[in-house]
């Protein structure tokens, strides 16, 4: 089908060529093509024409504001002289003035003018001594503009007129002094026709008419030798503070024909006889219509090769290498060059590190400061990890707050250590964002080929089972992958899929760890603690699914949980001996988040009718310094309701304690690893009691954590802690004991003792 259309095609294309009228239509074309193109050179010829005319009439410009400035330069400086040496005598001064008529050419004289406007010396006087004593306030213009002129220091001209010398011309007033101390002028008198003769160089001179304008009127002129061409006509005005003169340049026809040349001619006659030739060849090309065949396959071969062309285009397009966030290479890129890689390890025996890298935190920061905030930070890293690629080290950002390096050819596992220590130095100094420093570390996992994994799949989910472990060990550690834990990855997402059901049932529960108010001895209020009852792996800690629940993003159900179950225990109380005890419950940043915290917990406080003071929200500092202001707008909406806030872990994050001054906080929790060593660290010691202090000095009251000692628990009664926490005191207990407990005095001053129950 294809040849068959080929065929018709070159059957057709025939017939046109053999067409008897084809050259006289091909000269014809010709010719109209060159009336086309004539026109259009005719047209740029003509806008050359413009632009060195511009060219002309600016350079003209030039000089004339130059040589301007340049005699109005000297005026000043004889006025300066002429302030600073009032006794100037008529001699000294004409010997001044003689010098200047001679370095400046366009001077027709130069004028001493006294206070009272009359002209005192002159120079030269042959010629000039019927200007001595004449007032050059003449009329109510003229005085006003000297006045003025005398007033502000700034140069009068008079405008273009008829000169008491003779001729037209131009005088400059140049105060002496200004204000109270004005002194006269000094005034320079232009012959204008010498003036402008003398700029107009002899390459313009003939081929230009040149006119001064003043306010919009001729009142000079400098004709052509010839007819000009109105239509070219150039009109600029004269940057002079004080002169309204604009210059008007009109060039002669003769000077227009030498410029635009002979080339529209000879392109119009050029392509006619083009034409001729090309007709003369049609009636050749006639005659070698049997190549008409070798052209189609010619044609072929070219389509081909630009279907080839497109499809090398559209690979490339899709091998696009690198992330348009970070510029560091992209995930894709990453994870080709890593399969190739371990092909050429796999032939010369090396080894071949991956790394996994996430940053501590970032979500808590993302989500409280914004995604701009987030990307910026983003940018940030890229840029201290960039500096580590080479030629065996290459970087790209995988997703999210996820970053991946790939070192090559590893001979020793020291190697890939030393290649860590430089990743972690990219933290060491704080990322500023915005304005303002932020410390953020890293978690690494790692995986080396071929000990973890004999493909590129492989070795990345082992080093991201890698990356896990890490983060259940604490903030800026890298782990190695070793074997089992694959297996310990496969319990983690199975407790995170149990998790679901752990909200639908009845699973979790709230236990109660007491505060010991210090200064009654009493226990007035309690933290509630969340615990898991699995039906088949039995009590889970709260630090093995809590950041299950932050990473999928389920601790904002659990916090809603918390708070309906603190309430409904809060109401149970309400009438029995344990009605006074305030509960405690722990938010995250990712509650506040959602926007509908205030509205759930004023919701779960009215549905079980509990004293708003008696729940109170413990937030991390962290959470409060990088919430953004709606967010501190809901914590502001309960404090005002009587729900009280608190700030737990207080000292170990990156803190200003400016918001302990700007914010509504009813308490300050201490963080245990100030209190474990309080008795043997001076340190600690002198911390922990400037804290006690300075939050009393601000209404704030302080609970400290983790109090396991007399000793520690004596520290903080004699520096006045209000209340104390930790298993001295008690572990936390379910409801039921914890009543037994309160009501059996368990807590009373000089009765505490160690709680029987496991933490």
């Amino acid at each position: 089908m294809q040849k068959a259309d080929q065929r018709r095609s070159m059957s057709r294309f025939s017939r046109i060529l053999l067409h008897p009228a084809l050259p006289a239509l091909m000269l014809l074309a010709f010719v109209v093509l060159a009336g086309f193109l004539w026109h259009g050179i005719q047209s740029q010829s003509r806008e050359q024409v413009r632009l060195l005319l511009d060219s002309e009439v600016s350079s003209l410009l030039r000089e004339l504001e130059g040589d301007l400035v340049q005699n109005l330069d000297a005026l000043r400086r004889m006025a300066e002289r002429r302030e600073t040496t009032p006794s100037l005598s008529r001699e000294t001064w004409r010997a001044d003035a003689r010098q200047y008529i001679e370095d400046f050419n366009h001077y027709r004289a130069i004028e001493w003018i006294d206070t009272d406007y009359a002209i005192r010396w002159v120079e030269p006087r042959e010629g000039n001594y019927s200007v001595i004593g004449w007032n050059v306030a003449f009329n109510d213009q003229r005085a006003r503009a000297l006045s003025e002129s005398a007033r502000t220091g700034q140069t009068d001209f008079s405008g273009i007129i008829e000169l008491e010398q003779g001729g037209r011309g131009l005088v400059a007033y140049v105060p002496i002094g200004a204000g109270d101390s004005h002194l006269g002028f000094i005034a320079g008198v232009f012959e204008l026709e010498g003036l402008v003769e003398a700029l107009i160089a002899s390459r313009l001179k003939g081929n230009f008419r040149v006119n001064i304008l003043e306010h919009g009127q001729t009142e000079f002129s400098v004709p052509s030798d010839s007819a000009t061409d109105e239509k070219l006509t150039r009109t600029a005005d004269v940057n002079i503070p004080g002169l309204d003169w604009q210059l008007q340049v009109t060039p002669s026809q003769r000077w227009v024909s030498a410029k635009q040349g002979l080339w529209p001619m000879i392109t119009l006659l050029s392509l006619t006889g083009l034409g001729l030739l090309i007709s003369a060849l049609a009636w050749s090309t006639q005659l070698l219509l049997h190549r008409n065949r070798s052209l189609l396959k010619t044609r072929a071969a070219l389509e081909e090769e630009t279907r080839e062309r497109e499809s090398i285009q559209q690979d490339l397009v899709r091998l696009a290498s690198t992330d348009t966030l970070t510029g560091l290479a992209n995930r894709r890129f990453f994870m080709e060059d890593l399969s190739h890689t371990l092909s050429i390890a796999d032939r010369q025996l090396h080894q071949v590190a991956l790394i996994t890298i996430d940053l501590d935190r970032f979500q808590i920061l993302n989500d409280t400061l914004g995604h701009q905030f987030g990307d910026e930070l983003l940018i940030r890293v890229a840029e201290r990890l960039n500096d580590i690629n080479d030629e065996r080290v290459l970087t790209a950002y995988s997703s999210g707050d996820e970053f991946l390096v790939c070192q090559q050819h590893v001979e020793d596992i020291d190697e890939v250590i030393h290649l860590l220590g430089q990743i972690r130095q990219c933290f060491r100094q704080p990322f500023t964002v915005h304005g303002e420093d932020y410390a953020v570390t890293a978690t690494m996992g790692v995986a080396v080929y071929p000990q973890s994994g004999l493909d590129a799949d492989t070795l990345m989910r082992n080093a991201d089972v890698a990356l896990y472990r890490a983060k259940e060990k604490g903030r800026d550690l890298y782990q190695f992958y070793t074997e089992g834990m694959q297996d310990r990855e496969v319990h983690r997402l199975e407790l995170d899929r149990d998790l679901d059901q752990a909200l639908a049932g009845d699973q979790l529960a709230l236990h109660f760890q007491p505060q010991l108010d210090l200064a009654t001895g009493q226990v007035g209020s309690v933290e509630a603690l969340i615990r898991w009852h699995h039906p088949t792996r039995g009590l889970v800690s709260p630090g093995e699914f809590i950041p299950l629940a932050e990473e999928s993003g389920r601790i904002a159900d659990i916090g809603r949980w918390v708070a309906i179950a603190a309430c409904r225990q809060l109401a149970k109380w309400s009438d029995g001996p344990l009605s006074h005890l305030r509960i405690a419950i722990n938010l995250s940043g990712r509650e506040l988040e959602t926007g509908t915290l205030a509205g759930q917990i004023r919701d779960c406080l009215t549905r079980w009718d509990v004293d708003p003071s008696r729940l109170e929200l413990e937030l991390t500092e962290e959470v409060f310094i990088a919430s953004r202001p709606e967010n501190l707008e809901q914590l502001r909406e309960l404090h005002d309701v009587g729900v009280h806030l608190a700030i737990d872990d207080f000292g170990v994050g990156y803190s200003s304690l400016a918001y302990l001054r700007d914010f509504p906080v009813n308490l300050l929790k201490i963080d245990r690893s100030f209190i474990t060593r309080v008795t043997d660290r001076h340190d600690d010691a002198v911390i922990t009691g400037a804290v006690i202090q300075l939050s009393h000095s601000l209404g704030i009251q302080v609970a400290a954590e983790g109090v396991e000692t007399e000793a520690q628990l004596s520290f903080l009664r004699n520096h006045h802690c209000d209340l104390a926490q930790g298993f001295l005191i008690s572990h936390p207990v379910p409801a039921d004991q914890l009543e037994r407990e309160i009501r059996q005095g368990h807590f009373e001053t000089g009765s505490l003792r160690l709680s029987p129950l496991n933490p």
